[in-house]
């Protein structure tokens, strides 16, 4: 089995002031880093935008532990059209009901389930049952249009283990700890629009190479070979993006370099606020 490592999911942002206060005093997340950055990035990190941009990284704890979310923001660019490939992100953690009422930030039903809308209308599934891990995320959905087809890929060439499965979705991971990917078959066809995402692994470096030679064999969609990125300032990483038989972006990143990227940088909430009051695209 292929060892790797949950690490996070990208969502494209219009509003950063009205994103950060969501998820940092709604979500109850903490700012872990935030890079700025004045070209768009070698492997599409920020979609298909070549310019000024910035990523923020924001979750429960430590990357090196946590599951988080990228919050990736292109200047000037205050929406994106929403598709349907991304299901959801579901967080055990009842306060955060709490303060949606006290805050009076809206809460909605699907089904049984408590649902609250980001300021860009993603969906983040809160659960209050008490979450057996340190982390309170436990889940990110994506859609598939055909479950056997998604498991084939996931499972059978990306190895990830298959925790539980139905009908019509299945629980994935590389591990019974790490937050979990859920596959949920759509009767529709799949749109991934303007606002789509990227869900992220780290591998051992010694890894890499072995992945694009089975992307390869298989005649699957390598959208970024195999290359090195840069961070002004930080460590420098080795990326190769994928793109899933329903388009769904898949980035394995060397362990070894984002071990030292990640770490958490006290001073990035003040960063991000200052970046915030300057932004000449949100006055």
């Amino acid at each position: 089995m292929i060892p790797g490592r949950a690490l996070h999911y990208v969502l494209k942002i219009g509003d950063r002031a009205k994103n950060i206060h969501f998820f940092r005093n709604i979500l109850g997340m903490k700012v872990l880093r935030h890079e700025e950055f004045t070209e768009g990035c070698d492997a599409q990190c920020n979609g298909p935008y070549d310019n000024r941009w910035s990523k923020t990284m924001i979750g429960y704890g430590p990357e090196s532990d946590f599951f988080v979310v990228e919050l990736t923001y292109n200047y000037g660019v205050k929406s994106y059209e929403l598709g349907n490939d991304f299901g959801g992100m579901t967080i055990k953690d009842g306060e955060i009901l709490s303060r949606a009422k006290n805050l009076n930030y809206p809460v909605s039903k699907d089904g049984e389930r408590d649902v609250l809308l980001s300021p860009d209308g993603y969906k983040f599934f809160i659960d209050a049952a008490e979450s057996s891990t340190a982390d309170k995320v436990s889940k990110v959905t994506l859609h598939c249009t055909n479950l056997k087809r998604s498991l084939d890929y996931w499972n059978g060439l990306l190895e990830m283990e298959i925790n539980s499965q139905e009908e019509r979705s299945a629980l994935l991971s590389y591990a019974v700890n790490q937050a979990k990917l859920e596959l949920k078959e759509i009767a529709e066809p799949l749109n991934r629009a303007k606002a789509y995402g990227r869900i992220a692994f780290a591998v051992p470096a010694n890894i890499q190479p072995e992945i694009d030679r089975k992307i390869k064999a298989n005649n699957e969609t390598i959208l970024t070979p195999l290359i090195s990125l840069d961070t002004p300032g930080k460590a420098t990483v080795q990326v190769i993006i994928l793109a899933d038989p329903d388009g769904h972006e898949i980035c394995f990143v060397n362990e070894e370099g984002f071990s030292e990227l990640s770490k958490v940088d006290p001073a990035s909430d003040q960063e991000l606020e200052k970046y915030i009051k300057k932004d000449p695209f949100q006055q």
